[in-house]
């Protein structure tokens, strides 16, 4: 069996990791956060995607459901899954944190202040924001064509943005 993968994307500060966090009890969270200027040649990051897929689907076979936490963010980490995975995993849909640009810099502003990370702050998001819609959006928008994705309105408080992610994944399967 072909594992089944849902993409997870939005702007930072969308929710994306506080929402993966919420949800891993439907399955196997992959974290695959890459810290700006760090970049992974995608190569190595899709290949250690699948390793641990493959690893995670041997123990247990009923565990087969996979979230990709913040990839594909540009169009060579989607090349990369098409060359490397697109026969050997089934890409269920991609699940969409949207809000605003506003909302995404609050967010990380205020996480900022406690979680130590050094791009959280006004310059480095404004940074972030506009690699996001240069780089992520089109892929997103990739998908909706193709009727894949699945939008959460992520503006909302945690517990409402968790019980539409709960219906998507419910109906989804």
């Amino acid at each position: 069996m072909k594992p089944h993968v849902v993409f997870v994307l939005g702007g930072p500060g969308a929710g994306k990791g506080t929402q993966c966090s919420r949800i891993v009890e439907f399955g196997q969270l992959i974290d695959s956060y890459i810290k700006e200027g760090q970049i992974v040649p995608v190569e190595i990051t899709i290949n250690l995607l699948r390793k641990a897929m493959e690893e995670t689907m041997k123990a247990d076979e009923e565990k087969f459901r996979f979230l990709i936490d913040g990839f594909p963010r540009n169009e060579d980490n989607m090349q990369g899954w098409t060359r490397v995975m697109e026969d050997k995993a089934h890409v269920k849909f991609m699940l969409f944190f949207d809000c605003s640009n506003e909302v995404c810099i609050d967010r990380c502003l205020e996480r900022g202040k406690s979680s130590g990370r050094t791009d959280d702050n006004r310059e480095s998001l404004q940074k972030r924001l506009q690699t996001y819609l240069q780089s992520t959006r089109p892929i997103i928008e990739r998908y909706e064509k193709q009727g894949k994705v699945r939008t959460v309105d992520a503006s909302r408080g945690v517990d409402e943005v968790f019980a539409d992610v709960k219906t998507i994944l419910d109906k989804e399967g």
